[in-house]
């Protein structure tokens, strides 16, 4: 099989994606983008800036009212996590585009 080079400016935003999105793991990162997982931890560890972030959204337990306050965090956490998963959703579909533009420019058919 063909080995695949990609721009250092996909590995980048590879990169970027992996440390901007709550909670995502190598492997899932990686088989979004198409890439091999062992790629991405070496980018990761090369150009990454060795932060993460780890989101969770703690739902209220059933049957107990939740005070105002503890609704208002639960709810910005809930709209961080949404905006942060369309963040992620964006820089997907951008890398992707570069990768088929990429790729489209490389076939001689």
């Amino acid at each position: 099989m063909a080995r695949k080079n990609y721009t250092d400016e996909f590995r980048r935003r590879a990169v970027d994606l992996y440390e901007s999105t709550p909670g995502a793991t190598l492997k899932g990162i990686a088989a979004d983008l198409g890439v091999s997982r062992g790629s991405l931890k070496e980018w990761v560890d090369k150009l990454g800036s060795g932060t993460t972030r780890t989101g969770e959204v703690v739902a209220p337990v059933a049957g107990r009212s939740e005070s105002q306050a503890a609704k208002v965090r639960r709810l910005e956490a809930e709209l961080a996590a949404a905006q942060a998963e369309a963040h992620k959703l964006a820089q997907e579909r951008d890398i992707l585009r570069q990768a088929a533009k990429y790729f489209a420019g490389e076939t001689n058919w």
